[in-house]
């Protein structure tokens, strides 16, 4: 029993359960009273193994990704699948993003991002004195940017967007100075216009332009945007209840159960719902923003934060797409949308955040620890 303890002396039920409610939102919005419940039956599933993954992210002890070269080699073994699925993975709704293996599909997008988040963290962190040298912020943006690249190739917007997010995130966590982050921002603007001019396809171009006004062409490229904004609107103070859902059950919201299940969720369970949806994931944040202020060193401190960071983009920005206050990229919600591969990634992420705690020390809030190359 005491080894048992020892093993899993990071677990934090502090971050567990808020984890596993958010998941159990997702599991009761995708349940209908009527016809199969075939999304419900499979999360149910997955979440079982994302549970399991959690428990086994807690036990090793991370401070090996400090040093060495396992930080890059997760990386370039990252990049390789990224090219491969480019090759040999399965189209779905016109994105070559994930590879098919029958019983279930493995989108590397996914676990690209918590690659890119042990890379950034471990460069920052063995450079913190010097920061301050804008060399660094271009290295680590090369990484970041071949990420990026391949994913938003696939084509895959939503998740390239959340992979550039987390590289600023990072960015501005590790210390960069004003003149810095305006010269990024500057780089932003223009590769953004590139982009638009010789990149984006013309569905893209549609979806963004959507954005400036979401109900122009609500048969057309605004028809999602209009459906999730009449969904949530409908769902009132109290919602029509778990499984009565009529927009989503019905079908007039396309993927109710992925990229549209927040306008789901909000229609069945009302105001009343989303307010504990956001009380949640509030609090998660909160005990991940808390691993980080006490980690053991600026690695385990900036891994913390770019976790969040990951979280947060996800999360906010599936809100906006929903709501029509951002364009539909296809983005996922944390721990609510049907999938493995986001789910798994999620939840293994919390278990290595976990698992930093179990050699952090409460008043290490400020400390700063050089590490040996």
């Amino acid at each position: 029993m005491g080894q048992i303890k020892t093993l899993f002396q990071g677990f934090r039920w502090s971050i567990f359960l808020p984890v596993i409610g958010l998941s159990f939102l997702g599991l009761v919005t995708m349940y209908s009273h009527v016809g199969e419940n075939l999304f419900f039956n499979r999360q149910l599933l997955w979440l079982g193994v994302a549970t399991s993954a959690l428990l086994l992210a807690v036990i090793p002890d991370y401070r090996f990704l400090r040093t060495g070269n396992t930080a890059f080699i997760i990386f370039i073994v990252t990049v390789c699948l990224l090219i491969l699925v480019l090759f040999v993975g399965e189209v779905t709704l016109g994105a070559q993003s994930r590879f098919n293996f029958g019983f279930f599909s493995f989108q590397p997008s996914d676990p690209a991002k918590l690659a890119l988040i042990i890379l950034l963290a471990k460069y920052f962190a063995k450079r913190h004195e010097e920061i301050g040298d804008f060399r660094h912020i271009l290295i680590s943006g090369l990484y970041a940017l071949t990420i990026f690249g391949l994913v938003f190739i696939q084509p895959d917007f939503g998740s390239a967007a959340i992979l550039f997010l987390v590289w600023l995130g990072m960015v501005l966590v590790s210390g960069i100075r004003f003149r810095h982050l305006a010269t990024v921002f500057f780089i932003g603007v223009v590769a953004f216009t590139v982009m638009w001019q010789f990149i984006f396809l013309d569905y893209q171009k549609e979806r963004i332009m959507t954005f400036v006004n979401p109900l122009s062409d609500i048969q057309g490229s605004g028809y999602n945007a209009y459906q999730s904004t009449v969904a949530i609107g409908s769902g009132g103070l109290m919602g029509k209840g778990v499984g009565y859902g009529t927009q989503s059950k019905l079908l007039f919201l396309p993927e109710y159960e992925t990229d549209f299940i927040f306008a789901a969720y909000a229609e069945e369970w009302g105001l009343s719902g989303v307010l504990i949806l956001f009380a949640l994931f509030g609090f998660l944040v909160y005990q991940l923003l808390k691993s980080s202020v006490h980690a053991a060193s600026n690695f385990e401190r900036l891994f913390a934060a770019g976790v969040t960071i990951l979280l947060v983009a996800h999360f906010f920005i599936h809100v906006g797409m929903n709501i029509g206050l951002l364009p539909v990229t296809g983005t996922t919600i944390p721990f609510l949308s049907y999938g493995g591969s986001h789910l798994l990634t999620e939840f293994i992420a919390v278990g290595m955040v976990m698992g930093m705690r179990r050699y952090a020390s409460s008043s290490a809030s400020n400390v700063e620890i050089d590490v040996p190359e």
